[in-house]
């Protein structure tokens, strides 16, 4: 049988924090689905309603929350799995700071998207 290998230490915080990540993910998510998807049907999603909802802030905390969570989760998923195939060196650095920009620019961009949504900038 082949052996087991992870990237991640069990012992270490990427790997404590991807599942903390996930769990927070998959209830939120629900959330999210449910409330545009059940108690809102996809014809009934508007402009207005969008920043009605991200006028409360609840709503809003929760959805930049869930933003930051998935755009950790990402990257650090990406990146453990680059490392498990190998990655090592000046690669995995570079892969590294690539992914940091590319998650810290995709946070930007989401949290100048739903502040402008509360018509508040």
């Amino acid at each position: 049988m082949a052996e087991h290998y992870s990237s991640f230490d069990r012992k270490g915080t990427r790997w404590l924090l991807q599942r903390v990540t996930a769990a927070f993910l998959v209830v939120v998510l629900a959330y999210h689905f449910m409330l545009l998807h059940f108690v809102n049907h996809a014809a009934e999603i508007t402009f207005a309603g969008t920043t009605a909802r991200m006028t409360q802030v609840g709503y809003f905390s929760t959805m930049v929350m869930f933003l930051i969570t998935a755009a950790f989760h990402g990257v650090n998923g990406v990146y453990n799995a680059l490392i498990n195939q190998g990655l090592e060196g000046t690669q995995k650095s570079v892969v590294k700071w690539v992914l940091v920009a590319a998650g810290g620019l995709l946070v930007v961009q989401g949290v100048r998207v739903a502040l402008a949504m509360t018509n508040i900038v």
